[in-house]
């Protein structure tokens, strides 16, 4: 009865370590996903048509909290329960905000300096939306590029947008975190540094 009882229990704590370990599978491919997406948001903010012929300067990052009562009014009004998954300011107070909505769809918003809607930016919905690519699935430009400059990492996530151009979440031998961009032929174009999500503690859930 005795060993009957104590294989029961190690049945159990090894399905327990099991679902543990799963658990933390599924929130770090959900951390990943989410800076491989906010990084595409800001990329697609700053380069959209309607920033640059609109704003001066570089735009400067903004916290969801920090923005113009008038922003999050409209916001709350026009786009309820919608993602902040950017959010800059330029030299002379204007704001882009760039949004994923319930519904999947992307949005990105230039405000005046009072807050008040101006328009929509042109490109961003294009930018911002990614389809996630499986590693095994990445051009062999990108996973030796990965390889050769940067030794020991290992890639967790990927994705692509409208245009091709891939996103790819790299974690490096000291568990530091980083965004590569290539273009659709595999190019490589920048590196970016992992920004902190501007809803910040109010980052919304991975949406199933």
């Amino acid at each position: 009865m005795k060993k009957s009882m104590f294989f029961v229990l190690a049945l159990f704590a090894i399905s327990l370590a099991s679902c543990n370990r799963e658990s933390i599978t599924a929130t770090e491919e959900d951390d990943f996903n989410s800076i491989v997406e906010l990084s595409a948001a800001r990329v697609s903010a700053q380069g959209d048509s309607v920033t640059k012929e609109r704003c001066k300067g570089k735009l400067t990052d903004v916290a969801a909290a920090d923005l113009p009562a008038a922003i999050k009014t409209y916001l709350a009004t026009n786009h309820a329960g919608a993602e902040i998954q950017f959010a800059g300011k330029d030299a002379t107070g204007q704001y882009v905000v760039g949004l994923k909505n319930t519904d999947g769809t992307n949005k990105g918003l230039l405000f005046n300096a009072n807050g008040t809607f101006k328009e929509e930016l042109k490109r961003y919905p294009k930018g911002a939306k990614l389809t996630k690519v499986e590693v095994a699935a990445l051009p062999a430009t990108i996973t030796s590029y990965v390889t050769s400059k940067y030794a020991g990492a290992t890639i967790k996530h990927a994705g692509t947008d409208a245009n091709g151009v891939y996103y790819v979440a790299i974690s490096q031998a000291d568990n530091t975190k980083k965004v590569l961009q290539f273009d659709a032929k595999g190019g490589f174009v920048q590196e970016m540094a992992v920004s902190n999500h501007p809803m910040g503690g109010d980052k919304p859930k991975k949406r199933k």
